[in-house]
């Protein structure tokens, strides 16, 4: 889906595809699915800069895509307990390296994009992201993280991941899914093409940008993932009885 505009958008829980509002003014078009929230551009010639300066003092964090905002709300429990196992795995592999795992609340400049994103997890080695001038927001992931919502799904593998893809630094993508226990590594090869590497039920994921394997178990960690389910079949009536013959 495009992005620009004056773009607005519906409230969403945690992430989604962007449904455009067409008009300049206040009244919406009709949305196409539950996505984000509708913010206002603090004034029509809103740059990354304004951005910046507005989102410090916003009690709610967006997201930003060429002179647009995205307002983010929170997550489901088993999205953020998802989110920390990976978090924790990647800490404490990395501890004493000149790596930094961030979670959730760092931004991420896509610059080629003109973009700013804020990633479920993600990991940075790169010493321009390690200096005081990168407080606000990184520039140069290896490795980035997304759990995927109903809603967040198809942006997260399209739009997103397509902008992403713009960072020379950034060498796999992984995918989480919540309901069930699948995961979906895009990896960067030497010719530059993504490359798919799924994993599923007593399986691993090799982060070879980071030199860890971590095992679907530990993702899943105390996170519920089974989608509620309808029942197989209806109970089916007993069969009416023979008529009793007459004598």
């Amino acid at each position: 889906m495009t992005l620009g505009g004056a773009g607005r958008l519906k409230r969403y829980d945690g992430g989604a595809t962007p449904a455009r509002y067409r008009s300049p003014s206040l009244r919406p078009a009709p949305l196409e699915r539950p996505a984000m929230s509708a913010v206002l551009k603090p004034r029509a010639d809103f740059d990354l800069q304004a951005y910046l300066d507005w989102e410090a003092a916003q009690p709610e964090r967006h997201e930003y895509i060429a002179g647009e905002v995205f307002a983010m709300t929170g997550a489901r429990g088993t999205h953020n307990l998802i989110a920390g196992n990976v978090y924790m795995a990647l800490r404490q592999h990395l501890r004493g390296s000149p790596c930094r795992t961030h979670i959730e609340g760092m931004k991420l400049q896509v610059q080629a994009a003109d973009a700013v994103f804020y990633p479920d997890v993600f990991v940075t080695c790169d010493p321009q992201d390690l200096g005081e001038q990168a407080e606000l927001a990184k520039t140069a992931p290896k490795l980035v993280v997304e759990v995927l919502s109903d809603s967040t799904a198809a942006y997260d593998r399209g739009l997103k991941f397509e902008l992403y893809q713009r960072l020379p630094s950034l060498q796999e993508y992984l995918l989480i899914e919540q309901h069930r226990v699948h995961a979906d590594l895009f990896r960067r090869n030497a010719e530059g093409l993504w490359v798919l590497h799924p994993s599923g039920p007593g399986g691993e994921v090799r982060l070879d940008s980071v030199g860890l394997v971590l095992t679907m178990e530990a993702i899943y960690e105390d996170a519920v993932t089974a989608a509620p389910t309808a029942p197989l079949a209806a109970e089916l009536p007993p069969e009416p009885s023979a008529p009793t013959p007459q004598p």
